[in-house]
């Protein structure tokens, strides 16, 4: 049997070798046509329990999966909205300084007893939520409640570590200030949310290097509470033990302030903006406008089409400027969501001689999409890659936390989740066109570029009058 089969393997190399040399007698291979690819089913959203704590902090509980890991944690409906005009990054700085050690724990006792656990302990700060997170095996969910509250609640704040902590998110705004992406999305947000949180993506060095240790302590006691905290656990575990557990480590949390509800007015308006960068090899470009959030019936509609506009690798934007033509190696389009708040945004790294014909591409591909509906087999590749990532998203005990705490955030009804899969095969090549005539309006829009003036001034010239920004050595 083995000499049979080395016989035919020798065989099927002769032949391939016969075939890539030319040689030999002419073979047609026949091609076969991959099976259709079947839709993504609907998401299954595990039964979960809810309630509450008397301070006011929402606790979620959801079994989910075989393997015994629990996954946990606690959302705080506070970050950069938070801060002033003076402020920016104050709570980026505060959750460093958290990640120092509580005052019963070092940083290092911290990390070793999570570790121990097998886990680790994680602090994100953001836009209008931020978290302290961690999963560990499942015998410790209980142990790994309690960790974290401690993190939350009893930060030291140790005076050594600030100006260690300081100098490095100085580092940090330096380099990105560098970054062509980085400069562009400043821009882009400042122009479209002006005089709000939301507008501020980077502070100065002076600004952090004026930071105190008692601002980082009052943005703590201010936004750090019960009100505005929320418990997700999710995987295998004991609910009776869960639920002690969070009870007695936030049980006597201090109910505290009331979130903060800053929505924005952002500008819709064309504006052409450009930050000049001399000798630039390439040009950084943003181009977008405010558009619908999470909470509105066109969202899911508008994420499809997102996707076939410039949202996905297969997308006609995509497919036009970096397959076809090679303008770019990464166009990206997005639909970006904060709270009651969304922006439609292009961005591309195109080469300086092609700017202005880059833009001319993406025009055009939004200007067919508003004049015509896709073919209905292009609509569906699209919804299958779109249907199958959003399960894909949520197949884990984090992806479910995230889904449900996305609901939660936006005020969304379970059918949002169960339904999205429907949503996204039910949106016709009509809608398409609809969305893109109503959302993405191309008159409306925001252009930034981070590039050469001297080299992109005639190429731009027909998108309007821009301002032109030089930026500081």
């Amino acid at each position: 049997m083995r000499q049979t089969m080395n016989g035919l393997s020798g065989a099927l190399l002769g032949l391939a070798a016969a075939v890539a040399w030319g040689v030999g007698p002419a073979v047609a291979i026949a091609q076969v046509a991959p099976p259709p690819a079947g839709e993504p089913k609907d998401f299954s959203l595990p039964e979960r329990t809810e309630f509450q704590l008397d301070n006011g902090i929402g606790v979620t509980l959801i079994p989910y999966g075989k393997v015994p890991k629990v996954n946990v944690q606690l959302v705080i409906r506070t970050g950069n909205i938070d801060e002033s005009a003076d402020e920016v990054w104050l709570a980026d700085l505060t959750g460093d300084l958290m990640k120092e050690g509580t005052t019963t724990r070092t940083s290092e006792q911290i990390a070793q007893e999570a570790a121990s656990m097998g886990g680790s302990v994680d602090i994100s700060i953001g836009l209008d939520q931020s978290g302290v997170s961690g999963e560990v095996l499942s015998e410790f969910g209980p142990d790994l409640v309690a960790l974290l509250a401690d993190v939350a609640l009893n930060p030291a704040f140790p005076e050594s570590e600030l100006e260690r902590l300081k100098a490095d998110r100085v580092r940090e705004v330096s380099i990105a200030r560098t970054q062509p992406r980085s400069i562009t999305l400043e821009q882009f947000r400042k122009v479209m949310y002006p005089d709000h949180p939301y507008g501020r993506i980077y502070p100065t060095a002076e600004m952090i290097e004026g930071y105190t240790l008692e601002q980082t302590r009052a943005f703590h006691a201010e936004n750090f509470n019960a009100s505005r905290a929320h418990v997700y656990v999710s995987g295998r575990f004991s609910y009776r033990a869960m639920r002690e557990a969070v009870e007695a480590a936030f049980g006597e949390w201090s109910e505290g302030s009331a979130r903060t509800e800053d929505i924005p007015e952002p500008v819709t308006e064309r504006a052409v903006y450009v930050l000049d960068r001399p000798g630039a090899a390439q040009s950084t470009i943003y181009f977008g406008l405010p558009t619908v959030d999470p909470s509105h019936e066109d969202y899911v509609a508008l994420q499809v089409t997102n996707s076939l506009l410039g949202g996905s690798f297969i997308s006609r934007i995509t497919q036009n400027i970096r397959e076809e033509k090679g303008y770019t190696y990464s166009p990206f389009s997005s639909v970006s969501s904060r709270y009651r708040d969304a922006y439609w945004v292009q961005t591309a790294d195109v080469t300086t001689a092609v700017t202005g014909a880059s833009l001319g591409e993406i025009s055009g591909e939004i200007e067919r999409l508003r004049n015509e509906p896709p073919p209905a087999e292009e609509l569906r590749r699209i919804q299958n890659e779109a249907g199958g990532l959003f399960v894909l998203r949520n197949s884990s005990r984090g992806g479910v936390i995230n889904q449900v705490a996305f609901l939660d955030f936006h005020g969304l009804p379970d059918e949002y989740l169960t339904g999205y899969v429907q949503k996204v095969y039910r949106v016709t090549p009509e809608d398409v066109q609809r969305i893109m005539q109503e959302y993405i309006r191309p008159a409306d829009m925001l252009l930034v570029i981070a590039g050469d003036r001297e080299q992109i001034e005639s190429q731009i010239a027909a998108y309007g009058e821009p301002v032109w920004i030089e930026l500081e050595d």
